[in-house]
């Protein structure tokens, strides 16, 4: 059977195909390039990200359905496409000191962040759970061997391996679901959900397809139950892609999770609004309380980005379609903050030594006052301190809640909030009120290092003062969902 595919459908998913295509050119010019020599694939990287964005740029706006359903062009999938991008961009740049000093700079590093960044791009566009599943897929598979880039560490290669293992797990859960979906429905596609479930046809069958679902989402997003990998995986990943992992793959889980959620399964809200209720507030308690304890930094921004996840799950319970704009403002927020903070955890290590012990913090402020600066509005901005976007973008999800009548969702999350300052305060009092212990040596202030920093300071001062073209533009993305 031959298939065809109109040239204007192609057109609209130009972004994809310059991704794909510039992912493979990478992989291709490994192999003619010297090792000394493959600094360029990183610029390369870069070429192929904007020219992405400025097609996206060129189509966003635009809302249709291509590729006999399969694929959706709307102003939710176009926003978080851009998003990703952004997030592509701003790890490429970290990157190309980060790969430099730690002796790993391979086409194949390169090549494997733009098929991840593809996954995504499909994930958030998909109308159809195949089409998702395949997304989730092609965006796992290449973070699990990033994690493992750095073969020689042993670290690196558990976080792969176990990252791997539990993810071919949550990642059969979701088929399951598929399966049980199907064999209730009939149908694999978010609007044939939407209309089987309008008519009031529930079944046990449906909701352990719906169940397993929210497994399989859960474990993307590093949710309470679900979330054992994230500590482990996040501390021996290169740090650049556990900070990519953060921003990139949580946002583009969670607003797959919103799409297919709050279009077809919203009818049954009362069913799995209590049960995300509940992880919503055990992910945000366990997640801040073992954080008070880690003396490591990158395993405390492991557990932040957990808690975090549970802040953006109280917005998502309300099930209110025009209160979920704050999520999407929110994981804005949290892209900048996060890059930032991870940015300069890689600032302070050095080629095999990483320097995540809190101790190395002491006194950062008195010898390199630029970096403490940079980490200190990074982790007050997490902390949810204002004037910061932070602060707005807890204000948006708990106001939210609040509107819908989940006050005491939104008091949990005002009590977690308080509990985190303790963490992420107690950096900040190492590195202005603690003698140095320990000499972590010269920092490699270059270029890429300091305007990645920049760029996520702007936004975060920028997004806090003035949010309302922020919100803006996160209400007209979650318009297609209204």
């Amino acid at each position: 059977m031959e298939v065809r595919f109109p040239v204007e459908e192609l057109l609209l998913v130009m972004p994809e195909i310059i991704i794909c295509g510039f992912g493979l050119l990478t992989l291709l010019l490994e192999a003619f390039t010297r090792q000394k020599s493959r600094s360029f694939l990183g610029i390369l990287t870069l070429v192929g990200a904007v020219l992405a964005l400025i097609f996206l740029l060129k189509i966003s706006g635009l809302w249709c359905d291509i590729f006999f359903g399969l694929y959706t062009v709307d102003s939710l999938g176009s926003f978080t496409k851009g998003l990703s991008l952004v997030v592509l961009i701003l790890i490429t740049i970290i990157s190309l000191g980060y790969l430099e000093r730690e002796q790993a700079i391979s086409g194949e590093y390169y090549s494997l962040l733009l098929f991840a960044t593809l996954g995504m791009m499909i994930m958030v566009s998909s109308n159809n759970l195949l089409t998702i599943f395949i997304g989730l897929e092609v965006m796992s598979i290449s973070v699990y061997i990033l994690c493992g880039l750095f073969r020689e560490n042993a670290k690196s290669a558990e976080a792969s391996l176990k990252y791997f293992l539990l993810g071919a797990f949550s990642s059969a859960f979701f088929v399951y679901g598929v399966a049980l979906l199907y064999g209730s429905t009939g149908s694999l596609d978010i609007a044939g959900y939407a209309d089987f479930v309008s008519k009031g046809n529930y079944s046990t069958v449906l909701m352990l397809g719906v169940a397993l679902l929210i497994v399989g989402f859960a474990f993307k997003i590093a949710l309470v139950p679900f979330h054992m990998w994230t500590p482990d995986v996040y501390e021996g990943a290169p740090t650049s892609i556990t900070a990519f992992m953060a921003a990139g793959v949580k946002s583009a889980a969670f607003v797959t999770f919103l799409r297919v959620f709050y279009k077809a399964f919203l009818p049954l809200i009362e069913e799995w609004g209590d049960i995300l209720w509940l992880i919503a507030a055990f992910t945000m308690s366990y997640a801040n309380i073992t954080a008070l304890v880690q003396d490591n930094v990158k395993r405390m921004l492991a557990y932040s980005s957990i808690a975090h996840a549970g802040y953006v799950l109280i917005a998502f319970v309300t099930g209110q379609k025009t209160l979920s704009s704050s999520i999407v403002y929110y994981l804005m927020a949290y892209t900048f903050m996060n890059i930032g903070a991870f940015a300069c955890v890689i600032l302070l290590g050095r080629k095999g030594e990483e320097n995540l012990d809190i101790n190395s913090y002491a006194g950062l402020s008195g010898r390199h006052p630029f970096v403490a600066l940079c980490l200190t509005i990074f982790l007050l901005s997490l902390t949810g301190i204002p004037p910061l976007a932070g602060f707005m973008a807890k204000f948006y999800v708990f106001s939210a809640a609040i509107k819908a009548g989940y006050v005491w969702l939104a008091i949990i999350g005002v009590l977690n909030s308080v509990v985190a300052a303790y963490y992420y305060l107690r950096v900040i009092m190492y590195m202005y009120f603690k003698e140095p212990v320990k000499d972590i040596g010269e920092i490699d202030l270059s270029s890429p290092y300091i305007l990645v920093s920049l760029i996520c300071i702007f936004f975060l001062i920028y997004m806090g003062i003035f949010p309302r073209m922020f919100m803006i533009m996160a209400q007209k993305a979650v318009s297609t969902l209204i």
